[in-house]
């Protein structure tokens, strides 16, 4: 699978799981087991470590960090992270610009 495929398939995933926990249809602990998860099909994938990322690899990669960083508390009570959750995941859907204060890197 080629990096592309890979953020194109799990960006729409993430931002399901993370407007899903917003919405309390899943627990924290499932959008904890999607990070996991996600991480250790990641590990299936062998970039060129000279390869650029995209935009949509950037935004994903710092949303997918940002879910696991911060407390479920966090994440559903704080206004600006929110805010900012919910531009990053507009961009992942096709919806939005892109969000110049979202800068994630490959794990």
């Amino acid at each position: 699978m080629t990096v592309k495929n890979f953020i194109n398939l799990k960006a729409s995933q993430l931002a399901y799981f993370v407007r899903a926990f917003w919405e309390q249809r899943i627990p924290y602990t499932e959008l904890d087991l999607y990070f996991w998860d996600t991480l250790e099909e990641w590990m299936q994938v062998k970039p060129n470590p000279d390869s650029p990322y995209s935009q949509k690899e950037r935004v994903f990669w710092h949303v997918l960090h940002q879910t696991h960083y911060w407390s479920a508390q966090k994440l559903m009570q704080d206004p600006y992270l929110r805010s900012e959750l919910e531009t990053c995941l507009d961009y992942l859907e096709g919806e939005g610009q892109y969000p110049l204060d979202c800068v994630g890197i490959r794990p």
